[in-house]
């Protein structure tokens, strides 16, 4: 028997059922909010050459309200060669000095551009600066002059992620859905967000 989860997703004996979304923009956006709402108190920092735990604390500590588990359950050699890499672009938001949130640009298929992880630590969610984090993201990958920037969203994730993607010049382009094992579940997400 399948029950339906605060999120939306169906969860059967042990497995998620998630709608994937995937979206795209060709140009980039007029209008974006590349001044913070809460002014000199914001900013954003490439984090240049990342050691992994602390790409660790940032991934879970974003990622665990909305069951972010694919990093969590790589290797630190794996996520290294990942982070490090020279084209996957790490970005921070702090927010009063601490971090707030990150976004993460994975450059290695240019021309195209992904938008592989962006998100807001959970004391941070509903103070305004997920579009301005957003804006200022897409701003950067439009830099680079890509021919398509992609980013994708799932059932998942915030319930307001795929309107402010949207909000911010995406497209839909492609929407799926798959039955996953529920990672709340699993050991890797045993431990605490911060780990």
């Amino acid at each position: 028997m399948a029950d339906k989860d605060d999120d939306g997703s169906m969860n059967t004996d042990g497995k998620l059922e998630v709608t994937i979304t995937s979206l795209e923009m060709f140009e980039r956006p007029p209008n974006l909010m590349l001044h913070s709402p809460h002014g000199h108190k914001t900013s954003l920092i490439r984090a240049f050459d990342p050691t992994v735990s602390f790409y660790r604390y940032l991934y879970n500590t974003v990622g665990a309200p909305w069951l972010w588990w694919e990093r969590r359950s790589m290797s630190d050699e794996d996520l290294a060669n990942i982070i490090k890499d020279e084209a996957v672009e790490i970005y921070v938001l702090y927010f009063d000095g601490v971090p707030a949130g990150y976004a993460e640009l994975d450059r290695r298929d240019e021309p195209v551009i992904d938008l592989a992880y962006l998100g807001l630590i959970p004391e941070f969610v509903g103070c305004k600066l997920g579009p301005y984090l957003l804006s200022s993201i897409i701003d950067i990958a439009w830099s680079y002059e890509p021919k398509r920037l992609t980013v994708n969203t799932c059932t998942l994730d915030h319930p307001k992620a795929l309107a402010v993607y949207q909000k911010c010049g995406f497209s839909v382009y492609d929407q799926s859905s798959k039955l996953i094992d529920d990672p709340s579940l699993n050991s890797i997400y045993s431990f605490k967000s911060d780990n």
